[in-house]
This record gives structure tokens, sequence and C-alpha cells, in this order.
């Protein structure tokens, strides 16, 4: 069996993943808050938002905790189409899970069909990226490990998907994006610990494309759109700061006549 390190820069690729996925979290729920508070076409492009802050977060942390993990006795590559799939198919199914919410009638049936849309689009996705790995060797995964991974991912999903129909304040919101981070993060590492390699040295080239040549500029790139999205949010108004601003300028417009 080869060995295992899931940090090989120490807790750089921990702390910065779990950063990640506080970030996609923090920004879905804030995006959330704001589609429940409009209708019309101000809802659903709210509603789109929350679903791609909360896909990318998830694949940004999935990939950035996978910049440190390496495999004693075998280079590792990453198959292009297929880790491209693996983001696509978390936008399909977090945004499935989103708009249930957003838009179903019954609270309670919307959260549990959003929660396990969700959540097992975010093991679709984990499982799609450990699936583009390429090394000299095969791969073998703990079918309980695996089990309790999508559990884990499925509960996490309905939490935070809970949080976007509960919690109204940014602090509140800033709270349980912490939770929802470590949340995904525990998913993570759950279905990581699942996985035993069986290593075959052997000279050929291996197909695909390396981290850094692939991986981490996607995952530079998708981290600077939550960062700069999380921005625009933040100083973008409420509808309620909207509201209060049109009541201010009334009597002024008034006064003026």
């Amino acid at each position: 069996m080869g060995h295992l390190d899931h940090a090989a820069f120490g807790w750089l690729t921990p702390v910065l993943s779990y950063a990640m996925a506080c970030t996609g979290a923090a920004l879905g729920l804030r995006c959330t808050v704001r589609a429940l508070g409009t209708n019309g076409r101000s809802r659903r492009n709210w509603l789109l938002a929350a679903a791609s802050a909360i896909a990318t977060g998830i694949w940004t942390m999935h990939f950035v905790a996978m910049l440190g993990f390496s495999v004693g006795g075998t280079e590792i590559r990453y198959d292009v189409p297929l880790t491209i799939l693996s983001l696509l198919v978390a936008l399909v199914f977090v945004g499935g899970g989103v708009f249930a919410v957003g838009y179903g009638r019954d609270r309670g049936r919307a959260l549990a069909l959003g929660g396990l849309t969700t959540g097992l689009g975010v093991a679709s996705m984990h499982y799609l990226g450990m699936a583009a790995l390429r090394l000299h060797g095969s791969v073998r995964y703990d079918p309980m490990l695996v089990g309790l991974s999508v559990v884990i991912a499925v509960v996490a999903a309905t939490a935070a998907l809970w949080a976007g129909l509960n919690i109204k304040s940014p602090v509140a919101v800033g709270g349980a994006s912490l939770v929802m981070g470590g949340a995904v993060s525990s998913m993570h590492y759950t279905g990581m610990l699942a996985v035993s390699v069986r290593v075959s040295p052997s000279g050929e080239a291996l197909p695909g494309a390396t981290v850094m040549q692939f991986v981490f500029p996607l995952a530079v790139g998708l981290g600077s759109y939550l960062f700069l999205t999380s921005a625009f949010v933040a100083l973008s108004p409420s509808a309620r700061e909207r509201e209060a601003s049109a009541a201010a300028q009334r009597p002024v417009e008034g006064a003026a006549r």
C-alpha cells in the first residue's frame, strides 16, 4: 500500500480549504437571505448567486485540500474533463437544492428535498474529483466511510439550507458559515480516510495535468470569484436599506415641491 499524506504542506492546505468552504457558505447564505426578501427575476438571480457561491466554495475547498494530497511511490495527475465535470455537477445539484428551498411552498418538504439533492451533489462532486486522479496504482474505498461521508454531506447541506431560511442577521450568518465550513471539511476528510492506494511502480508517463498546471490556477480563479462576489454582496444595499433610503428621500422631495 502506498503511504498517503493528506497535508503535504502542513496546516496550510487544510486551513486555506476551510476558509474557502466558509467563504462560499457565508456568501451563499447571504444571497439566500436576499432572495427570500424579493420576488420575480430578482429572487431568481439571488438564488443563482447563492447556488454558484456554495458550489464554488465546496469545489474550491476540495481541490485546495487536494493540493496537499500525495501518495508515496507515484506521481499524481488529474483528468481535466472529469475535474470540470465535478464542478458542473456541484453547480447543478446545489442549484436544484437552493431553488427547491427558494420556491418551495411547503418549507419542511422543500428543505428535505433541497438538503438531499444538495448533499448528494456535494458527495458526487467529491467522488468525481477523486475519480479524476491518475496515478501508478489502484484506488480503493472503505464502503462504511464512504457512506458516512455521504450522510455528513446531506446533513451539512440540510443545515446550510435551514440556516438560509431562518437566519437573517449578518453575525448569525457568519457563525453559521463557520459551522458549515467545518461540516464540509469533515465530509471531505472523512471521504479521504476511506481511500487506500495500492501502488504499482511504472516508468510510463501518466495522462492528465499536474496539480499546478490545472487545478491550482482554476482553484485560484474560483477563489478570487468568491472574494470579489462577497465584496459586491456586502456593499450592495438590501431591500430594507433601499426602502429606508427611499422613505428618507420622500420628505425632501415633498418639501422641494
